[in-house]
């Protein structure tokens, strides 16, 4: 596993969150894919994101939490989609790159159960995330290239 250290950027988002069974992500992803097009918010000009704040495998899926985003800065008014604006803070974080289908990123469990403990380093108190970098319809699971970020203290 190829780890490195980056300091991340502050980075302003405007958010959908997903609460419930992970199985209904497709619906919450649809849904902000709607407001994306709405907004003329393009995958080729704004970065997305996926805050996990939840293990699906450990977490009751009544429980489950995480939150879709893309970077902007424009303005999100009250909206029929439910998009909020956040921020993923600024700070240091162990990142690897995963190449293939996004339905069990398996880098996390290594990051965070293999790597983590042998680091030497301290977990920061904001969840694991995600930075799809290419996403689209026309982007095949095979080729689905994401950036896997574990915020250090």
């Amino acid at each position: 596993m190829d780890v490195r250290i980056v300091d991340f950027p502050e980075t302003r988002v405007a958010v959908l969150e997903h609460r419930g069974p992970p199985e209904l992500e497709h619906e919450t992803s649809r849904r902000f894919i709607e407001w994306r097009i709405a907004n003329k918010v393009r995958p080729d000009q704004h970065r997305t994101y996926g805050v996990h704040y939840d293990d699906p495998r450990t977490t009751p899926p009544e429980k489950y939490r995480m939150d879709l985003c893309v970077s902007f800065d424009g303005e999100v008014p009250p909206n029929p989609w439910g998009v909020v604006v956040k921020r993923i803070p600024a700070g240091r974080c162990a990142v690897t790159r995963y190449v293939g289908p996004r339905d069990d990123v398996l880098p996390v469990r290594e990051l965070v159960g293999t790597w983590l403990p042998q680091s030497g380093e301290v977990r920061a108190d904001f969840p694991v995330f995600f930075h799809y970098v290419n996403v689209g319809p026309g982007v095949l699971p095979a080729e689905m290239i994401t950036d896997v970020y574990l915020p250090l203290r």
